[in-house]
């Protein structure tokens, strides 16, 4: 009897949950989960979750104190609603959950240094270790500095918006935990720069690349992590099979549950030791170079911070209109 390809899946990848649902995780038991801006965003808006949203929020508005704005009651509670998730999250899984830095901060390290350490504190704060937390950084060359220099004070952290080889060697020779390369947003670029409609998943443009960075891994002894994310189909996902770990949102996880066959494994540390692959070095002006000549990296890893910078403005615009309502029933009252 064939088992599904879920349960396939879990024997040689350590499977994650993408989404900020927690009724999603509770339903297909993950090890570790992630959430991003956008997810957070999406499930701030579900009515069976508003009950978190309005008790950060009227926290938010105590700790702040009788003289404080509403911008400045906002801004707090929106630094701990992602944290108020992952502590939800965290009492279902017995893994990890990444939370992420504000995407504004993509290019300043100091700032991004601070604002982990912050997000650390409340974590703890709540009783749990850094053990269980991966700080959620974008792979700029200062996400980068600022993982390094987190990384030593024993925090750990997941390098996200990877599109590129240079961002992985980069990440690794820094000592950062984990990386999250993504996987259809390299497809997505792929598709429009060419006209093409579809790509085989084992010629799939994403695949190829987190391929090429699983193996460098493998190959140099890096002990970073490899998850791969963003997929846009279960073809990428069953390529891929034997990452270290892959981060799958629900609709996904569901049609691989749902399908039976056979799954071989793809990724194998112990099929790279022959593999002819050229070690590299990256400094910033190596970086930068590499950068500039990868458009799709260059133009994923702009979007992909733009994107998460949206996502941000509108929960603080959702959670200025909740407060406003919260502060109107007080007053009715």
């Amino acid at each position: 009897m064939s088992k599904n390809l879920l349960e396939q899946l879990r024997q040689m990848t350590v499977v994650v949950a993408d989404t900020g649902d927690i009724q999603a995780i509770e339903k297909f038991k993950p090890q570790d989960a992630t959430t991003n801006p956008s997810l957070i965003t999406a499930a701030a808006q579900m009515p069976e979750y508003q009950e978190i949203v309005d008790q950060t929020l009227l926290q938010a508005k105590k700790d702040a104190g009788a003289g404080a704005s509403q911008a400045q009651i906002v801004s707090l509670a929106f630094d701990r609603l992602a944290v108020a998730f992952g502590l939800k999250i965290l009492q279902i899984i017995p893994g990890r959950v990444s939370t992420e830095v504000d995407a504004r901060l993509s290019f300043d390290t100091d700032a991004t240094v601070t604002k982990a350490r912050e997000l650390i504190a409340q974590y703890k704060a709540a009783g749990i270790g850094r053990d269980r937390v991966l700080i959620k950084i974008a792979t700029t060359w200062e996400g980068i500095k600022a993982a390094e220099i987190l990384e030593k004070e024993g925090i750990h952290c997941n390098l996200t918006l990877l599109f590129g080889l240079h961002q992985a060697i980069a990440c690794a020779e820094a000592g950062v935990t984990l990386i999250s390369p993504f996987v259809g947003r390299i497809l997505d670029w792929y598709k429009k720069d060419t006209g093409r409609d579809s790509y085989p998943s084992a010629e799939d443009p994403g695949v190829l690349s987190v391929t090429t960075i699983y193996n460098y891994y493998k190959k140099f002894g890096h002990k970073t992590e490899v998850m791969g994310a963003s997929f846009r189909n279960i073809g990428e996902i069953t390529e891929l099979a034997g990452c270290d770990l892959l981060t799958i949102s629900p609709a996904l996880l569901a049609e691989l549950q749902a399908t039976i066959g056979e799954l071989p494994r793809k990724l194998d540390p112990a099929k790279v030791a022959n593999l002819e692959i050229e070690k590299m070095s990256i400094d910033k002006a190596t970086f930068d170079k590499m950068h500039a000549a990868d458009r799709m990296a260059s133009d994923k890893l702009a979007e992909g911070i733009d994107g998460f910078t949206k996502a941000l403005v509108s929960l603080e615009k959702l959670l200025a209109e909740r407060l406003s309502r919260l502060e109107e029933a007080v007053t009715s009252h």
